[in-house]
């Protein structure tokens, strides 16, 4: 799968995620309940929170061993990978979470614009409004470099087509041992993807700004930068 694919020693200071807030944002009951209750709180959580308990005992597609632990932000990147969905892949996961990033923030907003007004499309109104964080992290090591193939199927603009490939091809990244994929984004020309297939690959995380996107109707949201930077957010 992997035949006259380059492979690269890259080091990317600075790439860009965005986040949901609502994952961001402490629960609502950490201030309704005592500390007594809390702890009781958190033991439920222990036991029905899939991150949790794939950090703990590990799940099918990815071992307690992977995950990240005793760095800022451990949770966010190890939820990355502890949440998929199997009946709605994404181009290179599947079967266990990744890390999709970006080089630059537009990039990685053609891509939340794509997908959420395909979500909102299919419920049948494009009206919504959602807001997403900026998620920093640096990533180095060895990726498998699609940026000279930029024809490989597994970046066909068709899901469909696009993505059993491209799980096919992650599967094989793994099996190497690379930390990735680089690839052009196939949402907004010009713009350079990175999906990290290993939690360890994502360093030095650190939050950044808020963008507001806001379907009116049409496919092409407005969206407005908050400037609300998350430095009070759980650092666990």
């Amino acid at each position: 799968m992997l035949d006259g694919l380059p492979v690269v020693r890259e080091a990317f200071p600075r790439t860009v995620r965005l986040v949901s807030t609502a994952r961001l944002r402490p629960p609502v009951l950490e201030r309704l309940v005592s500390a007594d209750e809390a702890v009781a709180l958190a033991e439920i959580e222990s036991a029905t929170s899939q991150r949790l308990v794939a950090e703990q005992r590990g799940a099918e597609g990815i071992g307690r061993d992977e995950f990240v632990h005793g760095v800022p932000y451990a949770n966010f990147v190890n939820a990355a990978f502890a949440y998929w969905k199997p009946r709605e892949p994404n181009r290179f996961n599947v079967t266990r979470g990744a890390w999709y990033a970006a080089l630059d923030v537009e990039t990685c907003m053609r891509e939340v614009v794509y997908h959420m007004t395909e979500f909102l499309a299919r419920s049948g109104v494009l009206k919504g409004v959602v807001e997403y964080a900026e998620m920093f992290a640096s990533m180095a090591g060895e990726f498998v470099d699609l940026r000279q193939a930029p024809d490989h199927p597994c970046l066909d603009p068709d899901p469909g087509k696009g993505y059993p490939i491209g799980n096919t091809l992650a599967d094989a990244v793994r099996a190497r041992g690379f930390n990735g994929v680089i690839y052009p984004s196939v949402r907004h020309a010009g713009g350079i993807c990175i999906v990290a297939l290993r939690p360890h690959a994502v360093q030095s995380v650190a939050p950044g700004d808020v963008y507001r996107f806001e379907w009116a109707g049409g496919p092409e949201p407005t969206i407005t930068r908050m400037s609300e930077e998350l430095s009070k957010t759980s650092r666990r």
